[in-house]
């Protein structure tokens, strides 16, 4: 297990009627700023809960911030702050509410140009103090100091953080779960699923008790999201979604393991580039990743597969590959598309663009090893998307599209052996002397140009 210190000072206030216990919690002569996102609290009964608690304090509301909260959007509220006082901000909504929530309470009295603190990854140590009523479970932000912001204008998605953007307190209750629409339900699912992935999926270090609570929080997610989908009314359903969601990202289960977060900074890319709803984005990065970084993945794989999948038979390689196949078979059965070219027909140019961007970033290793350089996020992104149909010619269709499912099908089909079939001499021995017919050979070492060369 690996050195660690864990502080998180989020008070948590979950269950039936919490929202009343705000007039506690929030000092009765502030001056309230209340963020909340398109208006959904104003017809499910939270707005008039939250105003009820609030009694008689001075209250501005400041509404319509978006998902993937815009740094345009926000700074309109960070002059409403500066002109009126605040001195206290609630933040009424899901996670993107609570992220552009953290980003006014760090800009409000920043120095400098406000987007500095996100591009040049400067460290929030004193914010303005903050509350949250979370009304869609996904993201964690209501227990922890991470945010995420988009900029519209250059086309980035950059995060931020520091001990000054840890909530006071969060209400969690888990009632507000039966207004919540169904895609938002699938987004929740899939977001905290990834965020446990990226602190699980590394290599292993010895820390038993972090691997099985993350463990748990996986099985748990996998058992109630159909439940939840099905009748987002089950409360017991519902404080189970809502709870999962807020331990996936609250510290615990990242503290003393290496952890990876390369699917996310991806991810960020694809939502700037197509406005692609972030757990969508995540979807599509992290089976992909898994398959490149295979090497380096496939104890902690081979362990996942066994723990959660029930995977008993096969190779180390072999189990690590079915807990890849059989996560996938849980997203698309929560309806959940895998491929970039499902979501846009443009999506030839997302490689190189993100590649370009990481190199001017100085990005230059991401993941668990710091070994997921530019190039390799190309890799990640490109390979996979540019054998779909949709956007290609007739022709690398027909003729690329048998062997990718193929590449889907078989563990020896990896990414590697596509691009590096000629310049490895073992590759036609090992075909030949696992009995591949001659045709098939030559169709691989033909196939492996065509996608080379349509990088």
């Amino acid at each position: 297990m690996l050195n660690f210190e864990f502080q998180n000072p989020t008070k948590i206030l979950f269950g039936k009627g919490q929202i009343a216990t705000l007039n506690k919690e929030i000092p009765q002569d502030a001056k309230v700023l209340m963020t909340y996102g398109g208006g959904s609290i104003k017809t499910n009964g939270v707005y008039e809960q939250v105003i009820a608690a609030l009694g008689s304090r001075t209250i501005i509301e400041f509404g319509g911030i978006e998902p993937n909260p815009s740094y345009e959007t926000l700074m309109k509220a960070v002059e409403i702050m500066r002109t009126e006082s605040i001195d206290f901000v609630l933040a009424v909504g899901g996670g993107s509410v609570i992220d552009g929530t953290k980003f006014l309470v760090a800009a409000v009295d920043y120095a400098g140009e406000p987007w500095d603190i996100l591009r040049k990854s400067v460290r929030t140590f004193k914010a303005m103090p903050f509350g949250t009523v979370l009304t869609l479970p996904a993201t964690g932000s209501e227990m922890n100091s991470g945010a995420v912001i988009t900029r519209h204008e250059t086309q980035e998605k950059l995060s931020m953080g520091g001990p000054g953007l840890f909530p006071k307190f969060s209400v969690l209750d888990p009632e507000v779960v039966k207004s919540i629409p169904k895609r938002q339900l699938v987004n929740g699912v899939v977001d905290a699923y990834t965020h446990v992935l990226e602190q699980y999926m590394t290599y292993p270090a010895g820390a038993w008790l972090q691997d099985r609570i993350a463990e748990g929080i996986m099985q748990t997610l996998i058992e109630v999201a159909p439940r939840i989908i099905a009748d987002p009314s089950d409360y017991t359903a519902a404080s189970n979604f809502m709870w999962s969601c807020t331990m996936a990202l609250n510290g615990l289960i990242q503290k003393g393991v290496p952890t990876d977060w390369a699917t996310h900074m991806i991810g960020h890319e694809l939502t700037a580039l197509y406005n692609i709803d972030h757990a969508m984005t995540l979807a599509i990065v992290f089976p992909q990743l898994y398959k490149v970084k295979f090497e380096h993945k496939k104890e902690k794989l081979a362990q996942y597969a066994e723990r959660i999948w029930n995977v008993s038979a096969g190779t180390i390689d072999e189990k690590a590959q079915a807990g890849i196949d059989k996560t996938v078979e849980f997203l698309h059965s929560l309806g959940v598309k895998t491929r970039l070219s499902e979501y846009t027909d443009d999506f030839a140019k997302a490689g190189g663009f993100i590649e370009n961007r990481f190199a001017e970033r100085g990005w230059k290793g991401l993941g668990e090893r710091r070994d997921i350089t530019p190039s390799v996020v190309r890799e990640i992104v490109e390979f996979y998307q540019c054998i779909v149909p949709m956007g290609l010619s007739w022709f690398k269709t027909f003729l690329l599209l048998p062997i990718y499912r193929l590449y889907e099908a078989k563990t020896w089909f990896r990414l590697k052996l596509f691009f590096h079939v000629f310049a490895n001499p073992n590759t036609w021995n090992f075909l030949k002397n696992n009995q591949f017919p001659k045709s098939l050979i030559y169709y691989c070492h033909f196939s492996a140009v065509i996608l080379y060369l349509s990088r």
